[in-house]
């Protein structure tokens, strides 16, 4: 191996240690003297009642580990946003499993929880998975009421869609393990099963201070909701259990009896690994987002065998297209091409560009996927569309219509790994999170953003430099380099996987090897629910 490789292998795997440290620390939730309280009272941790309730060895894909990550420092911060959710395997059957943090402002929702939860809901929507929710929270966070309570992708919107998903027959199963307040409580009973568990479950519109304010009545909360009084009395609850691990059984048992799902009918053959050793990828992915590295090398390392059949090859090579498989799953990958290339038209092709013949290209692929029920996989390392006025005139901005109409129309499940820049018009074009991926997930290596740093600094630079000077103002060079330095940086810390993963732009950050598992629990997930749609390009024909 080169002096270069080693370098890239170096900075690669700098930045996934970092990744792993971080998720550490998020994992530790409201940190330990919280977690010691909640034991206290007898209480699994969040993510200790994940662990005991899927199957032992099994795989766990974690949905938004980084949300809230750095925000809502004025309130303490809200670690993963106080909420932890992540597909599966219960008795066997692929699941999503959403857990409140009580060690996190008691399992309050914030703005980003609400978020978070209802990106989980749409993953299991989507996928027609079963929904268990370990219920655990204090309700909404008050002193942010406005941001979590009214609006359409708010609080209230989880029970609509409890409700819509009870009607298309998703099985949902609650357990009610700390509290459960007000509005929240409609989320454990409009699931099919509820549960809770005696001494430490407890649920009600409102709780016994608010009860007193209220109406004058004096009770205590486990008269007012607990497990006694909806077992017994109300009728409210399903099944009493005496500790957390007795619950989790029983909805292990519950899920073992659970019917056979759907099939999508994609295809499957047995596994095998890629020939060309994923850990290279550490070296051949540059430490630059700038530089160039030919994406069929990174490819050749997430597809099994190493086996991968390029889809006009010698045509809009700055994307590249072809078929593979991924744990034995057929896939249908569209990736960008990160080197130099040059046409048969004798034009040089520039790495992380879309041009017009690359987007005519890709559209037809993504229409062929179709046809034949394969999912579709992104790699994204793109800044974007081709400008100047040869492009203009050569209709890039009709051909990327092609594109983006394809994969916005697309009805087989689509799945987005941000490898470098995911920059501009090139994000849509590429499957980004507003084209509706069944998963998106990125590695430490990504940028996203309209444009990056430097880019969006010296033309915002250009467009106040203009504006003072036609007040017939000066700016210095000095000026102007500290402008410059400016805008960079904010746009730089911006453009980081974790501000984007934090606000759920991606559903989290990966370790590149682990791409080949995300991809195939997501087909395996999307398996469980068949295609009803046709697919249809609309108005812009290719």
């Amino acid at each position: 191996m080169d002096i270069e490789f080693n370098k890239n292998e170096d900075v690669n795997k700098q930045s996934v240690y970092e990744l792993k440290t971080k998720l550490k620390t998020i994992f530790k939730g409201g940190g330990a003297k919280n977690a010691a309280k909640q034991r206290e009272k007898g209480k699994l941790l969040a993510r200790e009642r994940i662990a005991y309730l899927i199957d032992k060895e099994s795989q766990f894909l974690e949905v938004g580990a980084f949300a809230a990550d750095g925000m809502y420092a004025d309130q303490g911060g809200c670690p993963s946003a106080g909420v932890v959710c992540g597909i599966g395997y219960v008795s066997g059957r692929q699941c999503m499993i959403v857990a409140n943090d009580a060690t996190v402002k008691a399992g309050a929702w914030f703005p980003m929880t609400a978020k978070k939860n209802l990106r989980a809901q749409e993953i299991a929507m989507e996928n027609r998975l079963p929904v268990i929710y370990l219920v655990d929270s204090a309700g909404v966070y008050l002193p942010m009421q406005d941001e979590v309570f009214p609006d359409k992708e708010h609080f209230g919107r989880m029970f609509r869609n409890n409700a819509v998903m009870s009607s298309e027959g998703i099985v949902q199963i609650s357990a009610i393990m700390g509290s459960c307040v007000a509005g929240g409580a409609y989320l454990p009973i409009m699931s099919d099963e509820a549960m809770i568990v005696e001494g430490t479950g407890s649920v009600f519109l409102a709780g016994s201070y608010l009860v007193k304010s209220a109406i004058g009545e004096e009770i205590d909360n486990e008269s007012l909701g607990g497990a006694s009084t909806h077992c017994e009395i109300s009728g409210v609850t399903d099944y009493k259990h005496p500790n957390d691990k007795a619950c989790l059984d029983s909805i292990r048992n519950i899920m073992s009896m659970l019917g056979t799902p759907g099939n999508a009918g994609f295809n499957r053959i047995k596994s095998a690994l890629p020939k060309e050793n994923p850990e290279e990828i550490y070296g051949l992915l540059p430490e630059s987002r700038e530089k160039q590295y030919d994406m069929l090398d990174i490819i050749d390392r997430l597809v099994d065998n190493s086996d991968f059949d390029e889809y006009k090859k010698l045509y809009g090579q700055s994307i590249v297209c072809g078929l593979g498989r991924i744990d034995g799953w057929a896939v249908g990958i569209v990736a960008n091409q990160r080197k130099v290339v040059k046409s048969k038209k004798g034009e040089m092709q520039f790495g992380g560009v879309i041009y017009s013949d690359s987007a005519d290209k890709a559209a037809r692929f993504i229409m062929n996927c179709n046809q034949k029920k394969i999912p579709l996989v992104f790699l994204q390392d793109v800044t974007g569309f081709m400008v100047g006025s040869r492009s203009e005139q050569g209709g890039i901005i009709k051909d990327g219509a092609k594109m983006v109409n394809a994969v916005a129309n697309s009805v087989v499940p689509k799945f987005t790994i941000v490898i470098g820049n995911s920059y501009g018009a090139g994000n849509y074009a590429m499957c980004g999170k507003a084209y509706d991926p069944r998963l998106i997930y990125a590695w430490p290596s990504a940028k996203i953003g309209v444009m990056g740093g430097t880019q969006a600094a010296k033309v915002l630079v250009q467009i106040q430099e203009a504006s003072l000077k036609a007040k017939g103002e000066v700016i210095t060079p000095e000026k102007e380099a500290e402008m410059l330095k400016e805008i960079t940086g904010r746009y730089d810390s911006q453009t980081t996987p974790y501000y984007a993963a934090s606000r759920l732009w991606v559903d989290g950050i990966i370790d590149p090897l682990e791409t080949r598992k995300v991809i195939s629990m997501g087909i395996e997930a999307a398996n469980q629910s068949p295609i009803t749609k046709k697919f249809n390009v609309g108005i812009i024909q290719t």
